[in-house]
């Protein structure tokens, strides 16, 4: 079955379409859709609120099975902030260099690793065009390193070191991240969701046939 993922982030649907790998599954981008529209608003006020939202707007769009992921840095010292804008923490026009910049600026006078406390969140919504089907979390505790490390990754990855790793997303190799990663947790328990709802959907189909 197709399942498109909401997103036109190509290192995103990279990962995301390795962890959803499977023989029934097969993930589209959302590029293959033109109709899909180009911006979303993302007004929610929690992961899972904005998961939900693009998840809802591209299954009534295209009538397949979507699944959509909000995902976001919260570090303790900030009060939970970036959280929902980690992805324009800097402002309009940011990036990734300048969200990371703005990120080791406003934690300059804490040196201490446990003042620099921190954790990944990703929610996945998943959607067909009848609504949503369930929500999923997963999340990665670590901290702020002192300065940028490593060339993996993307967004908040040279920053973010994992518990037990000593070591930031963007030095871990691929393979690794996508085991341990807050997207590859909240996918792995998206991808069961998805594999019932193949399941399901084929047992219908058969039942319909016979009452047919």
């Amino acid at each position: 079955m197709e399942v498109i993922v909401s997103t036109r982030n190509k290192n995103k649907f990279a990962e995301i379409s390795k962890i959803l790998s499977d023989a029934k599954i097969k993930a589209v981008s959302l590029e293959e859709f033109p109709q899909a529209p180009k911006r979303i608003k993302e007004d929610g006020d929690t992961f899972a609120a904005n998961a939900s939202i693009k998840a809802l707007k591209i299954a009534h769009r295209t009538k397949k099975l979507t699944v959509a992921d909000d995902s976001g840095l919260e570090v303790n010292a900030l009060a939970g902030a970036p959280g929902v804008y980690s992805a324009r923490f800097s402002g309009k026009g940011a990036t990734y260099q300048s969200n990371n910049n703005k990120l080791l600026k406003a934690l300059k006078d804490l040196p201490n690793k446990n003042q620099r406390k921190a954790r990944f969140v990703c929610a996945v919504a998943i959607a067909d065009a009848a609504g949503i089907i369930a929500v999923v979390e997963g999340t990665c505790p670590g901290y702020i390193a002192l300065e940028l490390k490593g060339d993996k990754g993307f967004g908040y990855d040279p920053l973010f070191e994992v518990n037990g790793y000593k070591k930031t997303f963007a030095q871990l190799s691929p393979k690794l991240k996508n085991q341990i990663s807050h997207r590859a947790k909240a996918f792995s328990k998206a991808k069961k969701v998805i594999l019932k709802y193949i399941d399901k959907s084929k047992i219908n189909k058969v039942i319909f046939s016979l009452e047919r």
